[in-house]
């Protein structure tokens, strides 16, 4: 069955743009991408959109649809009553390239400033062991695509642009929880995630769980236990014992 469809674009560049209407066909079964890709053939082929698989495997046809970050590969017009008028819009925490392209080089920027995987010493036969039951929650962290979508609907990140110094946003916080907890990493990261990565200024509202295409628990998996971690040892009384006559022997 094939409908009209109202669809509402954002249209423009780093200096400006507006929302431009459309009517598009839709088939059953097809998805955003689907439509816009007819709307690039059919009324506007200078309409600049980013992708890759079209399977919610390579994260690059982020976007906006109506205000919830979403892939528009995964997001089905059937989502929508045929009366409906779909919004697709760039994503709102970072720089509009052209039409629905953003840059996101500031995620590439965090990435690069973690401190890589560390592994310890291999066992004296030259073998690294580890259980599995030890793994398994760094290893559901692996399943990220890279969607930034997370990055995106955080508002930390989203509303205020200066915090973006000293905060890497869910995606990054998660990937300093999936270190620290791995069984052969030797670095000890809770101080550079509080100190250097924001962690403080997450407040847990599971923004960025909620759109993860992956389903990654972000927020319970990672984010808290990374809290729970540098609580454990900026407060514990050992610590505070430690840092109080350190501080008096100056």
């Amino acid at each position: 069955m094939t409908y009209s469809a109202k669809l509402r674009v954002w249209r423009g560049d780093q200096a400006g743009g507006e929302l431009k209407d459309f009517t598009v066909d839709v088939n059953e079964g097809e998805v955003v991408l689907d439509i816009i890709h007819r709307l690039q053939a059919t009324q506007a082929p200078d309409l600049a959109v980013r992708w890759n698989c079209k399977a919610g495997k390579c994260g690059s046809c982020s976007a906006e649809i109506n205000g919830r970050p979403r892939l528009l590969c995964l997001t089905r017009m059937g989502t929508f009553a045929e009366d409906e008028v779909v919004t697709v819009t760039p994503l709102r925490a970072f720089p509009v390239i052209r039409d629905l392209v953003t840059d996101v080089w500031f995620n590439y920027e965090k990435a690069q400033q973690i401190p890589p995987f560390t592994p310890r010493e291999r066992d004296a036969d030259g073998n690294h062991r580890m259980q599995q039951v030890d793994v398994e929650r760094s290893q559901e962290f692996r399943k990220c695509i890279e969607c930034f979508l997370c990055q995106d609907t955080c508002h930390v990140v989203r509303d205020h642009e200066e915090n973006k110094p000293a905060f890497a946003g869910p995606r990054f916080l998660m990937r300093i929880a999936e270190l620290d907890m791995h069984p052969l990493d030797s670095v000890d990261r809770r101080r550079v995630a509080q100190d250097h990565f924001g962690l403080g200024m997450c407040n847990i509202t599971k923004c960025c769980s909620e759109v993860c295409p992956e389903g990654i628990k972000i927020t319970d998996n990672a984010l808290i236990p990374m809290k729970e971690r540098v609580v454990d040892r900026k407060y514990t009384p050992l610590t505070w014992l430690g840092s109080t006559i350190k501080r008096r022997g100056r």
